[in-house]
């Protein structure tokens, strides 16, 4: 493996990917045009009026992942076929990593997809004639082994984003790009993450008005997280949030140590975020703190790690959080989404931020305010603490006054309890698979691991600390089998509806239409799920493990359902032992279209 150095050296290679991926992108298939409307704010924001298009990465901006399109329905899904599928590149290896995968949700505009490899190769297909033809690539050419080395969890690119005649999209050597609709030629590109400082984009853009808001990954290697935003117009960073706050800002004193450890305190940002145009507020989740299992080395509550963030989003000031594991012993990330929902309330509508958090229990907070509303475990079985308080929602042996938390102390990793097992396990009980939310039915629909692994302790300490290695004061193994589920929880009661065990995790999300669910395991199945009672109501085997959520899309008034097939990520290395009749499953990287 390749390790590259010296700034000399960057300088030369950074110098040419501008070139590189402009030479790479005008690959054109001799297809009719099709004009499409550019997309804008107002666009961005009505999306309901566009039914047949999927335009967000989260299909809203409230992170639904609900079409309200029913063609295909509870009464002709058991008719659905596949339509057309497309190879795609992508699956070459880097750094640390043997190959890439899929993780990504394709987004559908006027019968064209743009979806992406794990790469960060973005792909225009014309899904018009009910077929699927390449209109253009555009190849980034992403420093594998500069990038892989620093990837914790994965080759990995979550898709593209869309505003004005541009396609938007990160790679995971830290570039924004911006590729033009029509000709797949690349308008421009800045670098907004560092590799060389651990930082990678996995995710995908958020635009808000005329901002692309970027999120970053490498908790595990000490980095300090931020969000932030880039002008589309000048290409300029409009502003940075760092989810480590500097020494004197508010919440720096919840950093109590004598190490610094604030500075290389994690807090990455690596899921997508969502928002409220109602407040012009961004809501984000963040990761865990680093050193991941040795929390003495960091005492304090670790702000804001472990949180949601809500942000102006002209400036990117916090204006509030909800923080789920203070002093996170365990990797129990907040970085999922937040789906934003309304119900009514004792007062009038409430307002809700819904959260499926890594440490086993899903979150309701006033959207509003930060303040915790409800919160119940969606997993069978939660380990590292007997509940949440009623009030306040944290833990119920989380004590202020402690600056080193142990919850459940006989569970707990920690320097005097240095192997350990704990439930859920540090994938979570939820990882960064998206959930669903039917506002029909007022169903929120979770992708969930049923998990516990083991953990070992290593004390960190300072001269540990070393650019792009490893930051974790420990590791997990996999010596229990890991199964899942989906989930639904009626959010009107804050309780669980129903649960449909499946025979390993769930490691791609959902998709909610009026009465059905869809999902993929692992293993290779896509299936549709009746949305009241879970009931398996049609599956197709695809033959290659499904790491992506799926969508839905029209093209000429039919509707389509579209999922990207291909294990990747940390799962096929870090993860396999828990789920050893994985081994069988091959790198593939391959787009599924079904229709009836």
């Amino acid at each position: 493996m390749e390790r590259f150095s010296g700034h000399a050296r960057r300088i030369t290679r950074r110098a040419g990917l501008l070139a590189a991926a402009v030479a790479a992108g005008g690959m054109m298939a001799a297809l009719p045009a099709f004009a499409a409307d550019e997309v804008n704010q107002e666009r961005l924001l009505n999306v309901d009026k566009e039914p047949g298009n999927w335009l967000h990465h989260h299909q809203n901006y409230s992170a639904h992942r609900f079409s309200s399109l029913k063609e295909i329905n509870r009464d002709t899904v058991k008719n659905l076929k596949v339509a057309w599928t497309m190879h795609l590149g992508g699956i070459e290896p880097g750094g640390i990593w043997s190959h890439g995968g899929l993780e990504g949700t394709p987004i559908a505009e006027n019968g064209f997809l743009y979806v992406t490899d794990g790469w960060g190769s973005v792909y225009k297909i014309d899904a018009h004639g009910g077929r699927g033809q390449l209109v253009w690539k555009m190849d980034p050419k992403t420093d594998r082994d500069w990038a892989g080395a620093v990837a914790c969890c994965g080759v990995d690119n979550r898709g593209v984003a869309l505003w004005g005649n541009l396609v938007i999209s990160h790679t995971l050597d830290g570039r924004l790009i911006a590729t033009n609709k029509e000709t797949g030629q690349v308008a421009w590109q800045r670098t907004v993450a560092d590799p060389d400082k651990g930082e990678v984009i996995t995710g995908a853009p958020l635009i808000v008005k005329n901002m692309a808001i970027t999120g970053v990954a490498g908790a595990e290697y000490g980095i300090r997280g931020w969000i932030a935003a880039t002008d589309l117009n000048t290409q300029k960073e409009l502003w940075r949030t760092h989810t480590i706050p500097g020494k004197g800002e508010p919440g720096s004193d919840t950093w109590k140590d004598s190490n610094n450890a604030a500075a290389s305190g994690g807090g990455s940002t690596w899921v997508t975020g969502s928002y409220d145009p109602s407040t012009d507020t961004i809501i984000w989740g963040v990761g865990n703190p680093g050193p991941d299992w040795d929390n003495e080395y960091r005492p304090g509550d670790n702000l804001y790690t472990d949180s949601s963030l809500a942000l102006d989003a002209n400036t990117g000031k916090i204006k509030w959080h909800y923080q789920h594991t203070p002093n996170d012993p365990y990797d129990y990330d907040s970085v999922a989404e937040n789906v934003l929902v309304d119900i009514p309330g004792p007062s009038g509508p409430r307002k809700l931020a819904l959260e499926a958090d890594r440490n086993g229990f899903a979150y309701a907070i006033d959207r509003t305010t930060g303040k915790f509303i409800w919160g119940l475990p969606f997993v069978k079985k939660v380990t590292w603490t007997k509940g949440l308080d009623p009030e306040s929602g944290k833990p119920i042996e989380y004590d202020p006054n402690k600056p080193v938390q142990t919850y459940i102390a006989s569970v707990t990793p920690s320097r005097t309890n240095m192997e350990t097992d704990i439930c859920p396990g540090n994938m979570g009980g939820k990882n960064w698979p998206p959930t669903a939310y039917n506002p029909d039915l007022k169903l929120w629909y979770i992708p969930v691991i049923e998990s516990c692994n083991r953990i070992k302790v290593e004390v960190a300490t300072p001269d540990k600390l070393k650019p792009r290695e490893f930051w974790t004061g420990g590791g997990p193994s996999q010596p229990f089998k890991i199964t899942g589920s989906v989930t639904a929880i009626d959010v009107t009661t804050g309780k669980i509806a129903g649960k449909m065990e499946t025979p390993f995790p769930n490691l791609g999300g959902i998709l909610a239409t009026p009465d059905l669910v869809f999902s993929g395991q692992p293993s290779g199945e896509v299936m549709a799920l009746d949305a009241k009672s879970l009931q398996k109501l049609w599956e197709f085997n695809t033959g290659g493990g499904v790491n992506a959520p799926p969508m839905t899309f029209t093209v000429d008034g039919k509707q389509y359902l579209a999922i990207l097939v291909g294990l990747g990520g940390a799962w096929d290395k870090w993860f396999i032992d828990s789920t050893p009749e994985l081994k069988k499953i091959q790198p593939g990287s391959m787009l599924y279209v079904f229709a009836l």
